[in-house]
């Protein structure tokens, strides 16, 4: 949010205006829901229908698409390969398909996986993300993650994440502000 807040500019958004900032790759080592933050400052009412976005092929109201259907059968495809090759760099699965309507182009558009020193390493690619609202997507991408690990008998490593459009919105900016300006958050 900071990334965002500071250097930023004004954009316009399908949902209103927004600032827009630079892309930005960080790493997270364990995402979790009761992280003094999110507790402090997250929706938990969101955090069971986020983790259904990820788990279930179905659209679940208010989202235009599934990652659980998107990400189903090819986790699969990338534990196969880890297996048979646990150097590979090639465990990358797509999340969008040629032609999608314009409205439900998903905003995580892939996923890697690697085993490095004995841990399964995650990359998550989104085009957008709104960084206040981002750690929705991260914890139930951990999940996914720990799950690949488990059936690959590997500990989770860290999560990387790639955003190429981090943003936040103007009507969330007290919300933001707020978290930003925390003590917990300045000094975690």
């Amino acid at each position: 949010m900071r990334h965002v807040w500071i250097d930023g500019a004004p954009a316009d958004d399908d949902r209103g205006p927004i600032i827009e900032a630079p892309p930005v790759l960080f790493e997270i080592a364990d995402p979790l829901w009761n992280d003094p933050i999110l507790e402090r400052y997250g929706d938990a009412t969101k955090a069971t229908l986020y983790a259904r976005k990820f788990t279930q092929s179905i659209v679940i109201p208010p989202f235009k698409y599934s990652y659980g259907a998107r990400i189903n059968g090819q986790v699969e495809w990338a534990e196969d390969l880890l297996k048979a090759k646990p150097y590979s760099k090639s465990a990358w699965i797509s999340l969008t398909s040629p032609g999608e309507p314009y409205d439900q182009v998903p905003c995580l558009i892939g996923l890697a996986f690697r085993i490095r020193d004995d841990r399964l390493v995650m990359t998550a690619t989104f085009r957008s993300q709104n960084a206040f609202t981002c750690y929705l997507n991260y914890v139930p991408l951990a999940d996914v993650q720990a799950e690949m690990a488990r059936h690959l008998g590997l500990d989770r490593g860290p999560m990387r994440v790639f955003v190429d459009v981090p943003h936040l919105y103007l009507a969330d900016l007290a919300q933001v502000l707020a978290v930003t300006r925390s003590q917990a958050f300045c000094n975690p």
